[in-house]
Formats: C-alpha cells, structure tokens, sequence
C-alpha cells in the first residue's frame, strides 16, 4: 500500500503540474499556480517522510502535514475551477485525485491513535 500511495502522490504532483503548464503566463495565473505547485508536491514528500516515520507520533504528525497539503492543494483546485473553464475536466479529475487521498490520511491518522490509544 505504502508504495502505491507513493506513487499516486507523485503523479498528483506531477498531474498538477502539467494542469498549471496550460495556463496562461501572467501575474494573477503564476500567483495560484505556484502554491498549487507547491502544495501538490508537498503531499507526496510529507508522505514518503511519514513513511520513514520513527514513532507512531511522528508517523501521525507527518501525515497531518499530508492531510494539510492535501486540503489546500483542493482549494487551490477549487479557486482554478472557478476562474478557468478551459481545464475544467481536468482540475475536476485532480480535485477527485486530492479528496481520495485526503480520506486516505485521515483513515490512517486515525488508525494510528486507535492503535496508541489500544496500547496504552
């Protein structure tokens, strides 16, 4: 699973970046374009770190970083959606991409305090 997950946050990283690729080059497109870039790749390195967690802690910490990422990377999708209609299947199919993703983080975030809860 852990690879598999990897491995989606890349292409969503990558995905979204070829969606800023089409975009118009202009003060008000690179302004969103840029913190989608930036969130959107965040997801998928916060998760390979959450991976080499070394607690349970640290693995739910890093992976609330994900679920942050994740939720503004949806945002910024959301914001495209309303200003660009041109890639409107698109951003559609990413923001899908970033919901699953974000209810896989907080499935696993909550799986992780069930598991420390149950030992202590």
């Amino acid at each position: 699973m852990k690879e598999i997950l990897k491995k989606r946050t890349k292409k969503f990283a990558i995905d979204c970046w070829h969606l800023c690729s089409g975009f118009p080059v202009n003060r008000e497109y690179d302004a969103f374009c840029r913190q989608l870039i930036r969130c959107s790749s965040s997801v998928g390195a916060n998760y390979r770190a959450a991976c080499r967690a070394k607690s349970d802690r640290d693995f739910i910490n890093k992976l609330k970083i994900v679920e942050e990422e994740t939720d503004e990377s949806m945002y910024f999708l959301e914001i495209f959606g309303e200003i660009n209609k041109q890639h409107k299947e698109e951003i559609v199919r990413l923001w899908k991409e970033a919901n699953e993703l974000l209810s896989i983080t907080v499935a696993s975030i909550k799986t992780m305090r069930n598991k420390i809860k149950n030992k202590n």
